[in-house]
């Protein structure tokens, strides 16, 4: 006997069929769109990055959300001083074809120093780790191939025997190459005065917008540590350019331009170590006049050591360091704020608690000596009298230290070496 087939089953099965084709174009679609959105991300994120970081994205959106117009690029910097370590994570923002802003910084700092772990380098680690895990959780995951990481020492370890110096950097080097971010041969490296100088000099151009801007007036920088001094400006003249000494002159690339700076760091010229200089040739001279005293001593020390160059009258220049904070100490500049003051304010400055060192005494027994020494040194520079420095801790917020220019100088460098013909 013939069957009589099954109509609803046969309209069933015609439904289904349709709708089964559906449900898996759709599935297929939906995959399509999700793995394309995915290898934008990532090409985003990471290979343009990688590439250079020549684009830049808004603060803290997610990877790959600005892709039609800027994105973004990360650096990280382990500055490691006499006294601790800080790491910098710098997030940058760039619009095709223009200049980077910086977008967020995110910093902290350990102590001791590394110099502390010259006789145990094993010690050192958990502190580099405990600072990369900040910049991990800071820098999206993304990201981390393509950011570079970078440690720079100062001081500290400047001073310390050359084999255990090199220990030191070596250990921190291991850390870093297990990290999952971008790491180089040239990773860790001790700065020499010029370097430090010169990195100070494009965090405050690049802060206040002189590199940026194609024929804007760059900035010069001052700079007073405890062990050395920094003078660093882009000469204009050329009698400048042509009498100034050998190693005085030092030329930089950044965003395809050549920039031709005197820099010079006079190491033995700090405040600490003019100090010691000071007091090793007061012994046993009688004080009739305070200040004259200290300033014939400082002018002892400082006679034809330093360079005079008579263009730093017509550059804008920051004072950074001791030159703040012995300012502020005496009511030349807000606490707090920094603010301008003529040369001439720190001679008037010292005069004066020079002259009452006695009626009036400080906190601080060295004020006396410490301004004398900054008024003849910047005198001993070129400056005039009614030259206005500008002195300050930060420019919109973000701290005018080495740090922010030396990673944005790296991070160019290897842009330039992965496409030089840009």
């Amino acid at each position: 006997m013939r069957k009589i087939p099954n109509n609803g089953h046969l309209k069933m099965t015609k439904v289904a069929y349709p709708l089964g084709l559906f449900i898996c174009l759709f599935i297929y679609v939906a995959y399509i769109k999700w793995h394309w959105a995915s290898a934008t991300q990532a090409f985003f994120s990471i290979t343009e990055v990688a590439s250079g970081a020549r684009r830049g994205q808004q603060a803290h959106s997610p990877p790959g959300t600005a892709a039609r117009g800027h994105e973004v690029f990360y650096g990280i910097m382990f500055d490691a001083g006499s006294t601790g370590t800080r790491v910098h994570i710098f997030q940058f923002a760039r619009q095709p074809g223009e200049t980077p802003t910086l977008t967020h910084e995110t910093f902290k700092a350990l102590k001791p120093g590394l110099s502390a772990y010259a006789d145990d380098v094993e010690k050192s680690t958990s502190g580099i780790q405990e600072l990369l895990d900040v910049a991990k959780q800071d820098v999206p995951f993304d990201f981390w191939k393509a950011t570079p990481l970078v440690l720079k020492a100062t001081a500290g370890l400047r001073l310390l025997p050359g084999e255990k110096a090199q220990k030191l950097l070596q250990k921190v080097k291991e850390v870093f190459k297990a990290s999952p971010f971008l790491v180089g041969d040239d990773c860790v490296s001790i700065m020499n005065g010029t370097d430090e100088g010169v990195s100070a000099w494009i965090t405050v151009n690049f802060l206040t917008g002189s590199l940026k801007t194609p024929g804007r007036s760059s900035v010069g920088m001052l700079d007073l540590g405890g062990g050395s001094t920094q003078i660093t400006f882009l000469p204009r003249l050329e009698d400048t350019l042509q009498t100034s000494p050998p190693g005085y002159l030092t030329s930089l690339q950044m965003f395809n331009r050549t920039y031709k700076l005197y820099s010079y760091s006079y190491l033995g010229l700090g405040l600490m170590s003019a100090r010691l200089a000071i007091l090793g040739g007061m012994e046993g001279k009688p004080a009739v006049n305070l200040h004259e005293l200290c300033a014939s001593r400082v002018l002892e020390i400082l006679r034809n050591k330093v360079h005079r160059t008579e263009e730093v009258k017509d550059v804008d220049f920051y004072a950074f360091s001791y030159y703040y904070d012995l300012a502020a100490n005496v009511g030349l500049i807000d606490v707090e704020k920094g603010g301008s003051l003529v040369v001439g304010d720190f001679d008037i400055a010292a005069k004066y608690v020079c002259r009452t060192a006695e009626t009036r005494p400080q906190g601080n027994p060295f004020l006396c000596m410490d301004l004398t020494y900054i008024s003849l040194l910047l005198q001993e520079f070129g400056f005039p009298e009614n030259k206005v420095l500008k002195l300050t801790r930060n420019i919109n917020n973000v701290e005018t230290s080495w740090a922010l220019g030396a990673v944005f100088h790296y991070i160019d460098s290897l842009s330039r070496q992965k496409s030089p013909a840009l």
